[in-house]
């Protein structure tokens, strides 16, 4: 199980409180960074930059950070070294299991996990008017369910971050 570290803004609130229980109830140990209670003046980057420093600091540990849009979630997380934040919108955006170029398809998760075994991304960021919680919930569990690939290639471009 993982120490997952929660922020998000007013946009992300009553989604977060969701998230939080859920992942709980999965058995990860789990810490709040705020917002403790729905503001509507409050900033993202106060909750954000407590969960990166934590992220960034601890191996092995998890961020999962909530607002609106969910980009400047994962653009004030990016900016913390160590930190590989993915941002997910939802299968609206991605049509699940839409065909593509040649014939494949690609379910609406794909991004995460690829995010996961690809980059070791280690911030799940979420657009919370873009997704349903339980689109959230799946997201979630992909996310923290995806090891790392450790192949070459992905920790050679690691590298080079």
């Amino acid at each position: 199980m993982h120490k997952v570290y929660f922020g998000a803004d007013h946009a992300g609130f009553a989604l977060k409180e969701r998230l939080r229980a859920y992942v709980h109830e999965r058995g990860h140990e789990v810490e709040d960074f705020g917002a403790a209670e729905l503001d509507p003046d409050d900033d993202y980057p106060d909750f954000v930059k407590l969960v990166a420093s934590r992220v960034a600091h601890e191996a092995g540990a998890y961020g999962i950070v909530i607002g609106g849009s969910g980009q400047g979630e994962a653009m004030c997380a990016n900016r913390t070294p160590g930190v590989r934040a993915a941002v997910f919108y939802g299968p609206q955006n991605i049509r699940e299991e839409r065909e593509i170029e040649g014939g494949a398809s690609v379910d609406a998760y794909e991004p995460v996990r690829l995010a996961r075994e690809h980059n070791n991304a280690n911030v799940l960021s979420i657009g919370s008017r873009f997704v349903t919680p339980e689109d959230a919930e799946h997201a979630v569990r992909v996310f923290l369910e995806t090891d790392f690939s450790n192949g070459p290639r992905h920790k050679r471009r690691l590298q080079m971050f």
